[in-house]
């Protein structure tokens, strides 16, 4: 089955030239299309898309706030890519708090989007640069800071989530640690759970708010 993509934006250039890229894939199909974040509950209910691509700055509801909505609002959502003009932008660090899967920047080359989008599809790697570990670690909190207290992740664990935070996928980690991939995903499903967090941006987003990780730290 095609990994499935819903267009957010409201540049219709921009729509078009994404559109245009992914329909080049056999194994990715454009199924909508909405001008403004507003928009997407109404089409992820029709479309059932298994990625939202979703601009993060709209003119009446913005990135943020729509990928809050379909998280709170739909039964299995989907995965949502950010798609953002910056790196280096409060608002693409806003969404991905929210619960956006990824980021892609508009710039980024047809490969890079194809990329992108299988990997936020896939959901065992993560597209968090540096430039967003560098917010997150600026974003230092106490409510991370007790969450992963609270986790009293065993030494595997720690170890795993340092991977997961270097973008490696399970099969990656079950290399580099000599294990196996089903004792990965153990351990990361037992990570997220510990750490209450919905994906692995979000356990990322608390091991750099937390201190666990800081920017710059060789991961």
């Amino acid at each position: 089955m095609p990994i499935t993509v819903l267009l957010v934006d409201d540049d219709a250039l921009v729509r078009a030239g994404l559109r245009a890229i992914l329909e080049a894939q056999p194994d990715i199909e454009v199924v909508g299309e909405a001008a403004d974040g507003a928009a997407v509950i109404p089409l992820v209910g029709k479309v059932r898309p298994d990625v939202v691509a979703m601009d993060v700055r709209m003119p009446l509801m913005d990135g943020i706030e729509a990928t809050k909505a379909v998280l709170r609002t739909v039964a299995d959502p989907p995965r949502i890519l950010v798609i953002t003009t910056f790196e280096e932008d409060e608002y693409v660090y806003g969404a991905l708090r929210a619960g956006a899967d990824g980021f892609l920047l508009k710039r980024a080359r047809p490969t890079e989007i194809v990329h992108a989008v299988r990997i936020v599809a896939e959901g065992e790697s993560l597209l968090f640069p540096p430039a967003l570990r560098s917010l997150a670690a600026a974003h230092g909190n106490a409510s991370a800071r007790s969450a992963l207290a609270k986790a009293a992740l065993t030494e595997r664990e720690g170890q795993v989530l340092r991977a997961v935070a270097r973008g490696l996928t399970n099969a990656e980690i079950a290399a580099e640690l000599h294990l196996g991939t089903e004792t990965v995903k153990t351990h990361v499903s037992a990570v997220l759970a510990k750490l209450g967090a919905r994906d692995r941006v979000q356990a990322v987003i608390t091991a750099y708010e937390s201190g666990f990780i800081t920017a710059g730290a060789d991961t």
